[in-house]
């Protein structure tokens, strides 16, 4: 079969590699479409060598067909579309004794600890695996794992219908979590200096504000009157909005951090005292969150040809990697064998 591999120093080849068959409590995955998000650039980069061995598939954005299933497999037959939740947890830490195994204290996240989704032919655990309807085509459902990111995100910042939002960056995950915050019937504005991802988040449905010269915490007291936004997602990952995302905020509102900072940032914790704000961390999702952003995708709620900038073909994927890490694109997908479903 055929798969992309990260080789290193900013390099991924298409190679012909063997097959993994499925173990017990294996299946095997024909992968019809994986897509490229930021944390497989943090990879590309080399910003995870100390995590990915070499050579080796990566991506975790993914749809695709059971092509095999292992030994003691049940309730998933040949043929059937799934995607897959890509994180393996002990089940042994605090954190998973506490019902928390998304954070686990031993987390593998597969596609990055372990072989990911840009391989023809994908073995992973039957556990991980999410069905889906089959009147969801696969080139939508490659959006399910971003956008069951958003959901956990929204939920976390507990929106409610007719609360204020307020989504700091209009990148990818920035536009889904402003659609299901929508979709929870939420007035949502999103902040962004860039002129088409502000476009698109109007065409999704958001007001938009530019905030190059504007009084961003002004524009929001107006449209709040004068009381400030139930919700705040700092989604930017920049010192400077995460310094000013509690200025945006309700006295008890909410500052939902999405963005990773790589290395520890100001923050305004006088605000944060004044107004007894809480400060929320968000980091990936959990299953509910998954089957959430099925359902969204699958009654059109979310949607997803708005978001796909392009499908490219596997011998394709250094460039479509190139071109997302130059702001070319919203969103890319790996047709990873050719499958137009």
């Amino acid at each position: 079969m055929r798969a992309a591999q990260y080789r290193g120093e900013h390099r991924i080849t298409v190679d012909e590699v063997d097959a993994t068959e499925p173990g017990p409590g294996q299946v095997q995955i024909a992968v019809a479409y994986t897509g490229i998000c930021g944390t497989d650039l943090h990879v590309l980069h080399g910003s995870m060598d100390a995590r990915v061995t070499t050579p080796q598939s990566i991506g975790h954005e993914m749809s695709g067909t059971i092509a095999a299933v292992g030994e003691g497999v049940t309730g998933i037959a040949v043929g059937d579309q799934v995607t897959v939740m890509p994180l393996d947890a002990c089940g042994a830490c605090p954190a998973c004794l506490a019902g928390n195994g998304h954070v686990c204290q031993r987390l593998t996240f597969v596609g990055i600890d372990s072989p990911g989704s840009l391989q023809e032919r994908w073995t992973v655990d039957a556990s991980l695996v999410v069905p889906l309807p089959a009147s969801l085509p696969l080139r939508h459902a490659a959006l399910v794992e971003p956008l069951a990111v958003a959901c956990h995100d929204v939920a976390r910042g507990r929106v409610a219908s007719g609360e204020h939002v307020v989504v700091v960056c209009g990148g990818p995950i920035g536009q889904l979590i402003a659609l299901v915050a929508r979709a929870t019937g939420a007035h949502v504005l999103v902040v962004e200096p860039n002129a088409e991802r502000r476009a698109l988040a109007e065409r999704l449905g958001a007001d938009t504000l530019d905030p190059i010269g504007a009084d961003v915490p002004a524009v929001v007291d107006e449209r709040t009157g004068g009381a400030g936004a139930d919700v705040v997602f700092e989604v930017a990952g920049v010192p400077a909005t995460a310094l000013s995302s509690p200025h945006l905020a309700r006295v008890r509102g909410r500052v939902v951090m999405v963005a990773i900072h790589a290395q520890p940032v100001p923050i305004d914790l006088h605000r944060v005292f004044w107004r007894e704000l809480e400060l929320i961390g968000a980091r990936v999702y959990e299953r509910a969150d998954f089957e959430r952003a099925v359902d969204l995708l699958a009654s059109g709620q979310v949607p997803a040809d708005e978001l796909i900038t392009r499908v490219v073909p596997l011998d394709d994927t250094q460039a479509a990697f190139e071109a997302l890490a130059a702001g070319d694109a919203m969103k890319i997908l790996v047709d990873v064998q050719g499958a137009r479903a």
